[in-house]
């Protein structure tokens, strides 16, 4: 089972961030209903950088959504002022999720600060000083100075969830596989911590039709090394079912391809085949194309 975090209560959704800055809470709540109703075990709140009222907003969205589902929020911004605002406002569902505390200089610190004051969890973005890390030891490296320094805070590794960042297929595939390979080392990194990845990224740039095809095997290729958490499109029944544990025949079949067991296409199902196809274009065995999904 993979813990979901529904992704969609996001400011540059169309529809959801004009009703964020009219502060009409219609669309808001009934999209919170509905993700709870998939199976949504945390919602995710994200407001961006929200430079001007962004603690207002915050505070609003969290009294919104909480007046029709009791879940704990993944809250989501830049702005540590917002996120604070967030926290105070933060009364049911259990423990809020802080997304995120990068490993800026100047973030890593008032990040953790907050986690500490409010008891929260907290995600641990791999984002450093320089940007993106370039490779699977650069995001090691990363996470083990966020570890040591959450810990010296009195933050255990339980309440940790490291995100690697997941990037585009479409861009540098030795990205989307760093971010498969880091996974399988975080508990020997550090034992106990939790795991998540903005699981749509991997699709940016791919056509709405077929993001599908490559956010679901890239949720299995991740589940194979231990992934506990993703941020998910919850109106995916698909990908919920995966999160639930539904599907395990596919996942046995991602885990075999992960470990490199030969597979007989022959005897494999139309949607065995496409996962078994969409993995080789995640693995970096076939060029990716558009393509070669529709296909």
């Amino acid at each position: 089972m993979i813990i979901a975090i529904a992704e969609s209560i996001n400011i540059m959704s169309r529809t959801i961030g004009p009703a964020m800055r009219d502060k009409n809470p219609r669309p808001i709540q009934e999209m919170a209903v509905a993700e709870a109703a998939a199976g949504a075990q945390f919602l995710d709140v994200n407001i961006g950088p929200a430079r001007k009222g962004g603690a207002e907003m915050m505070e609003w969205l969290v009294t919104t959504i909480h007046e029709v589902v009791d879940l704990p929020l993944s809250l989501d911004t830049t702005n540590l002022e917002a996120m604070e605002a967030g926290l105070k406002a933060h009364k049911k569902g259990g423990r809020p999720l802080v997304n995120s505390v990068s490993c800026q200089r100047d973030r890593i610190d008032p990040g953790l600060d907050l986690v500490k004051k409010y008891g929260a969890l907290m995600v641990g973005l791999l984002w450093g000083t320089d940007g993106m890390p370039r490779d699977v030891n650069e995001r090691a490296s990363l996470a083990v100075d966020l570890i040591i320094k959450a810990n010296e805070k009195g933050i255990p590794n339980e309440d940790i969830f490291i995100d690697p960042i997941a990037t585009p297929v479409s861009g540098e595939i030795n990205q989307v596989k760093a971010c498969v390979e880091f996974m399988g080392m975080l508990q020997d990194l550090g034992p106990g911590c939790k795991s998540t990845v903005g699981l749509s990224n991997v699709s940016n740039g791919v056509p709405d039709g077929l993001r599908p095809f490559l956010n679901r095997p890239y949720l299995l290729m991740l589940q194979a090394r231990g992934l506990y958490s993703a941020i998910v499109d919850a109106y995916d029944k698909e990908i919920m079912a995966l999160c639930k544990g539904e599907m395990p025949g596919l996942s046995e079949l991602v885990a075999k391809l992960m470990d490199g067991q030969a597979v007989d296409m022959a005897g494999l199902a139309e949607k065995e085949k496409q996962y078994v196809k969409s993995v080789k274009v995640l693995q970096g065995q076939v060029l990716f194309s558009n393509a070669w999904l529709e296909t």
